[in-house]
């Protein structure tokens, strides 16, 4: 295990694969006490940023019209929808934390920050889905559904 693994895939709060696991189309749909995105919305929106930011630079995310931040119904469209979800970011997380081990990467100028480096903009996407993910954890605790 690396530091980049613990960050975005064993450590902190959760392995990641255990936050999503066991959770119905109904569960993932809910939003409890209404709050604004349901568990489904919110890994989307996590999902969405951090393939991305690898894929393109967080500067990419300066030209997404936040309006379309999180998806405006809060349920997949199936199972199928939701599973494929959860695997593309399990995939990204997994090719950030690979990429973070050449070091030739994370020393690069991350692009549209020429001044930054992909070690800066990787921190920043630990946050961000840190954040969300607590959010999640946050759900699933409120609709008595987190060990």
């Amino acid at each position: 295990m690396n530091d980049w693994d613990d960050l975005l895939l064993t450590g902190g709060f959760a392995v990641r694969e255990s936050i999503f696991a066991g959770l119905t189309l109904e569960q993932v749909t809910a939003r409890p006490q209404e709050v604004p995105h349901s568990i489904y919305q919110e890994l989307w929106h996590a999902a969405m940023v951090l393939k991305i930011s690898l894929d393109e630079g967080r500067s990419a995310l300066e030209h997404w019209p936040y309006a379309h931040h999180f998806p405006p119904d809060p349920a997949p469209a199936s199972q199928a929808e939701w599973d494929d979800l959860v695997a593309l970011f399990m995939l990204s997380s997994r090719r950030a934390v690979t990429q973070a081990k050449d070091e030739r990467w994370l020393t690069a100028p991350e692009p549209g920050y020429p001044h930054t480096q992909w070690r800066d903009g990787l921190e920043f996407l630990a946050v961000h889905t840190a954040y969300h993910l607590g959010k999640i954890v946050s759900l699933r605790q409120v609709m008595h559904l987190w060990p």
